[in-house]
């Protein structure tokens, strides 16, 4: 065992030594500064071809129109496809756009975003602050509400299209309690509440764990020089929690953000957008139209999928100029 031990040292040990006089030799062309681009060189050319190169092709399909997928058989249009999204008479009625189903797509991503990013917030707070007093089995109900963080999203969504189905387990449990069954997923206004409930208990756990983590940074001297003041504990939530804990808040509220405005797998599987385009949300669309429908209008899905981008690039330069200015007052 020893041997086998001191020949793999010294099998490493010499392939270093092979390693050594051409990184030196490196080091003394490009210098010391310099030599660290050689090692982040292949991560650069893979980040580069995985994400660079898609925006740039994406800028390229959003202006031009057809259905060829080569972009040189694919003619310039400029603007076009931009000012077809973008031609309504009034961008608060989806019926008078020429573009409808996807102002229809945009209107139900702001009641999505809106209502489930609130609430998320909300209840993701609540759970935190109960979690992180003493109370009997905490970490057993850490672990409960973090568990469906870690399902697949199809996963999710087909366990509640299980429960909410015709014959689901709820519709079960109503008929034998003597109500009459729901047609849960098939009504608009109730498949759009599902789809916010599934997608709250799907993700609650992440921004819970944030949360936690935020309130458990908070030093305990502050809470017991204000218990020795005589402080109640509603004072000192309004007063000592909410203020310390408010850049964990920001972070939780954008990165909540940026998911609902992608949301996509749950509501595709659990729904399918539907009943029509009642829970049809902007990802939905970009696919349907460039992926899922004939014919594919390449150049529509692309120029979309560039304006929701450029409203997340907006959501992620509010959250560091926010985080920046706290960082300076603080």
């Amino acid at each position: 065992m020893v041997q086998i031990r001191a020949a793999g040292v010294a099998l490493y040990e010499g392939a270093f030594n092979l390693l050594e006089r051409p990184m030196l030799a490196l080091q003394r062309v490009l210098g010391q500064h310099r030599l660290a681009w050689v090692f982040l060189l292949p991560n650069l050319l893979i980040f580069g071809l995985f994400t660079f190169v898609p925006i740039i092709l994406n800028f390229a399909f959003a202006t031009t129109s057809g259905d060829r997928i080569i972009i040189g058989d694919r003619p310039y249009v400029g603007a076009a496809n931009f000012a077809s999204l973008l031609d309504c008479e009034s961008y608060l009625n989806p019926n008078t756009c020429r573009r409808d189903l996807f102002w229809r797509a945009v209107h139900n991503t702001g009641w999505f975003v809106v209502l489930q990013v609130g609430f998320m917030v909300l209840f993701s707070l609540i759970t935190a602050l109960i979690l992180n007093r003493d109370i009997v089995l905490r970490g057993f109900f850490r672990a409960v509400f973090f568990y469906p963080v870690l399902l697949s999203p199809v996963v999710v969504a087909l366990i509640w299209k299980w429960i909410l189905q015709r014959n689901g387990v709820l519709n079960a449990g109503l008929d034998w309690a003597g109500f009459g069954t729901v047609n849960w997923l098939l009504e608009a206004n109730w498949a759009f509440f599902w789809i916010v409930f599934v997608s709250i208990w799907a993700n609650m756990g992440f921004y819970v764990l944030i949360l936690l983590a935020g309130l458990q940074s908070i030093p305990g001297d502050v809470y017991e020089a204000a218990e020795m003041d005589g402080t109640p504990r509603w004072r000192q939530l309004l007063r000592i929690t909410l203020p310390l804990l408010m850049p964990t808040m920001l972070v939780v509220l954008v990165l909540s953000l940026i998911r609902a405005v992608q949301a996509f797998d749950e509501i595709y599987v659990l729904t399918g957008g539907g009943p029509g385009s009642a829970t049809t949300l902007l990802i939905q669309y970009i696919y349907d139209v460039g992926f899922a429908t004939r014919p594919r209008v390449y150049g529509l899905a692309a120029a979309a999928s560039l304006m929701m981008a450029g409203v997340l690039f907006v959501l992620t330069m509010a959250q560091l100029a926010a985080t920046r200015k706290r960082g300076e007052d603080g």
